[in-house]
């Protein structure tokens, strides 16, 4: 069985167009606020936080060289998947965040967005 991959930009990460400048992901800070606020939940997903630069080598393995955007939550196979998931072979994943954030309160018990 496998458990839930949580796929994040590396916060603080740099883009080569602008030298000397550090960058968040505006769709992930908030998900990263969410697994700050509740460190101990956090253990029952895995979580990866990958480099801006593309190929991101991480992504592929999950998905494909096609679907490369992030945050994404590629759903594992220990509850069932949404229905409202996107499907890739035999991969379903997420790619809204707020829907990855309703998901992560639902699946792993984290608090809800109000």
């Amino acid at each position: 069985m496998s458990r839930d991959l949580l796929l994040l930009l590396e916060p603080g990460f740099t883009d080569p167009r602008y030298p000397g400048e550090r960058f968040i992901c505006p769709d992930g800070a908030p998900i990263e606020g969410l697994l700050a606020s509740d460190p101990a939940r956090v253990a029952g997903l895995d979580v990866r936080r990958v480099p801006f630069e593309r190929p991101r080598q991480a992504v592929v393995e999950a998905l494909d060289e096609a679907h490369q955007g992030l945050p994404v939550l590629v759903l594992g196979d220990e509850q069932p998947a949404p229905a409202d998931a996107q499907t890739l072979g035999e991969r379903r994943f997420i790619t809204d965040t707020r829907r990855i954030l309703d998901l992560l309160a639902e699946r792993h018990g984290f608090p809800k967005v109000h």
